[in-house]
C-alpha cells in the first residue's frame, strides 16, 4: 500500500466518523455517566468487602486490579462500534480514540484519567502501603495511564488491535 493510498483511506475513514454523531462514546459526555463511574468503583469495592475471609486491604487491591483491567478492556482493547450503521467508519479504533472524536484533553478524558489515579491513591493508602499491594496497584494503574496518554493515540503494539486491510 502506497502512501498516497493511506493517506486516503485515513481521510475518507475521517470522513465518515464526523458524518453523524458516534452514538458508541458519546455517552461518556451524557449527564450521570461520570456519576456512574464512581457508583460501579463504589460497588466493586463493596463487593469485594462482603466476600468472607476477604481482608479490606485485600479488597482495596482486588477493586484496583478489577477497576483497572475492566477499563483497559473497555476502553482501549476493544475496537469498533457494536451498531451495523456506521458502516466501519469506527472499526480500527478503540472507544478511547472514540471519545471527544479524538480531541485530547477534554474534560471527559481528564476525568477518566483521574479516576485510576485516585483508585491508585486510595487503595495505597488502605493497604497502608504494604509493598506488595503497592507494586500491584502501581502496575495496573501505569499500564491503564499509559494506554491513556496522547502519544499513544492510534499506536498499536505488538499488532493487538492493529486493522487488518481488506483490499
Amino acid at each position: 500500500m502506497t502512501l498516497a493510498s493511506m493517506y486516503k483511506t485515513d481521510y475518507v475513514q475521517s470522513l465518515d466518523q464526523h458524518s453523524q454523531a458516534n452514538l458508541n462514546s458519546s455517552w461518556v459526555n451524557d449527564k450521570g455517566a461520570w456519576m456512574t463511574n464512581v457508583i460501579i468503583v463504589c460497588l466493586i469495592k463493596f463487593f469485594f468487602g462482603i466476600v468472607p475471609g476477604m481482608s479490606p486491604e485485600l479488597a482495596w487491591t482486588m477493586t484496583t486490579l478489577t477497576y483497572n483491567v475492566g477499563s483497559y478492556i473497555m476502553l482501549h482493547a476493544v475496537t469498533g462500534v457494536p451498531f451495523e450503521f456506521t458502516q466501519g467508519a469506527y472499526d480500527g479504533i478503540t472507544l478511547w480514540e472514540q471519545i471527544d472524536g479524538g480531541v485530547q484533553f477534554t474534560a471527559t478524558r481528564k476525568y477518566l484519567t483521574t479516576v485510576p489515579i485516585v483508585l491508585f491513591l486510595l487503595s495505597t493508602h488502605y493497604t497502608h502501603y504494604a509493598p506488595f499491594a503497592f507494586s500491584i496497584n502501581l502496575v495496573v494503574t501505569i499500564i491503564n495511564l499509559i494506554a491513556k496518554l496522547p502519544v499513544m493515540h492510534q499506536v498499536r503494539l505488538f499488532d493487538i488491535n492493529q486493522k487488518v486491510d481488506s483490499n
